[in-house]
């Protein structure tokens, strides 16, 4: 049996006095993608927030064995972790190759090294390479989410959570960027997918979880999911096949 990249066990954040995620448990090998569905307001963006060290939480945190908790993101992105939010958070005004560079900690790689990784997100994203020196803030959405993900790429991570990706983008787009998505880990990054649009993000995974109210309601493989009724009623906007 394959050691879980990421572990979360029995997770627990609050904001104040209030509990956002409840004893939550995921798993996550490598090579793999796993989703996280649900409603708005479930908690989806804060477990992610939490995994990032975005906020405090209480329950096992490891990443290939080792204990998250007392890691700060720094240290996180440094092991091999990172995080793509839901809003883009790119520099408008600064060029595509300037936003790239940036996610690279630049100045702690050999000016040969941020070369390769220039290079590797081009040949990914053929766009961004025509566009390298445009500001960030010309950008259609798509190609800002290509950017946001080609910035991600520049730390090298081994593990990429995915907040939303398919939010505010055209169905073509979606399927691009989630085609992209499944090239990244064929080539050996982990992907935990968090998304609202269930349809999709069942279709791109192979694992998934529905969380409801901060808990998790349902766990499988995304296939089985897919095909429960509750899920298909709820998310998928099908009925249940029963006659």
């Amino acid at each position: 049996m394959s050691t879980a990249l990421l572990e979360i066990g029995g997770l627990h954040v609050s904001y104040g006095r209030v509990e956002a995620v409840h004893g939550v448990s995921v798993a996550l090998l490598p090579r793999q993608i796993v989703s996280v569905i649900g409603p708005n307001g479930a908690g989806k963006t804060t477990l992610l927030a939490a995994a990032m060290g975005l906020l405090p939480s209480l329950g096992t945190l490891r990443f290939e064995g080792e204990d998250l908790h007392g890691l700060d993101v720094e240290a996180r992105v440094e092991r091999g972790l990172c995080l793509v939010p839901e809003r883009r958070e790119l520099f408008g005004e600064l060029s595509v190759q300037d936003n790239l560079q940036l996610g690279a900690y630049a100045g702690r790689l050999r000016r040969d090294a941020l070369r390769r990784r220039l290079d590797s997100v081009y040949q990914r994203f053929p766009r961004l390479a025509e566009r390298r020196a445009q500001r960030a803030s010309t950008l259609s959405g798509g190609e800002r989410q290509m950017l946001t993900l080609g910035r991600a790429l520049m730390s090298a991570p081994r593990l990429l959570m995915l907040d939303e990706p398919s939010l505010g983008l055209a169905p073509l787009i979606v399927s691009e960027i989630l085609a992209i998505v499944r090239g990244l880990r064929d080539d050996g990054v982990a992907i935990l997918l968090v998304e609202q649009n269930a349809r999709i993000a069942l279709e791109s995974s192979d694992y998934g979880y529905v969380l409801e109210t901060g808990e998790i309601a349902l766990a499988g493989e995304s296939a089985a999911l897919a095909g429960d009724p509750r899920v298909r009623a709820t998310y998928l906007g099908g009925g249940t096949d029963d006659e």
